[in-house]
């Protein structure tokens, strides 16, 4: 069966993804709290009205732009988990992703670091529900690890809460370093490998079976 849009649907969806490229855009130098529908359509060469087609509201549309933030990064560090299990290589390849995916996504990692914390509520929820979603893929993709085994549920969504929260913590530190400063990028990449790999000692030697 052929998949092909038609125009009024492809016209749809190049609307919504204007919609969205001018949000983005515009929350590069603001918080989603102060941004309005005409700044985003005018943003995006439409009329308010247009805007509803796509969007009940703002925050419709952030959360649409937290759902798409993430999408990537999910897939990317499954991927990593999913490869050999040997713990450096591990650790190099996670860093590798998360520094690549803020080159590529800066935009979408600025707007991530800005409203996880911010003052739009459906905003901040999406994001938490996002990391909770995927601290579950990581703490399924790490008991497949033979490192894991004899590890309970509660353990090992514990382990992938760290690491997930590791991972956001050193793509908002990626995010702050100027893109002609190699050095500094180095800096925090060799950092974040340490941090991991003491994550990666304690998980060694964490004890298992006790009733945790």
């Amino acid at each position: 069966m052929s998949h092909t849009l038609g125009p009024r649907q492809a016209q749809k969806q190049q609307t919504r993804r204007a919609l969205l490229d001018a949000g983005l855009h515009l929350l590069e130098a603001q918080n989603l709290s102060s941004l309005g529908v005409r700044e985003v359509t005018r943003e995006a060469g439409m009329s308010p009205a247009g805007f509803y087609r796509h969007f009940r509201d703002i925050p419709d549309l952030g959360v649409t732009l937290v759902e798409e933030s993430l999408a990537s990064l999910h897939t990317m560090v499954l991927a990593v988990l999913a490869g050999p299990d040997e713990a450096d290589e591990l650790i190099d390849r996670a860093v590798g992703v998360v520094a690549d995916h803020v080159r590529e996504h800066r935009a979408h990692v600025r707007f991530l670091a800005r409203e996880r914390h911010g003052g739009v509520r459906p905003v901040r929820e999406a994001i938490a529900a996002e990391l909770a979603r995927f601290a579950d893929e990581v703490a399924a993709a790490l008991g497949a690890q033979p490192a894991s085994e004899g590890w309970g549920e509660d353990d090992l969504r514990m382990l992938a809460e760290l690491y997930v929260e590791h991972l956001v913590t050193t793509a908002a530190a990626f995010l702050d370093v100027p893109e002609d400063r190699p050095d500094a990028e180095e800096r925090i990449g060799l950092l974040a490998r340490r941090q991991l790999q003491l994550i990666s000692v304690g998980r060694r030697h964490w004890p298992v079976g006790e009733g945790r």
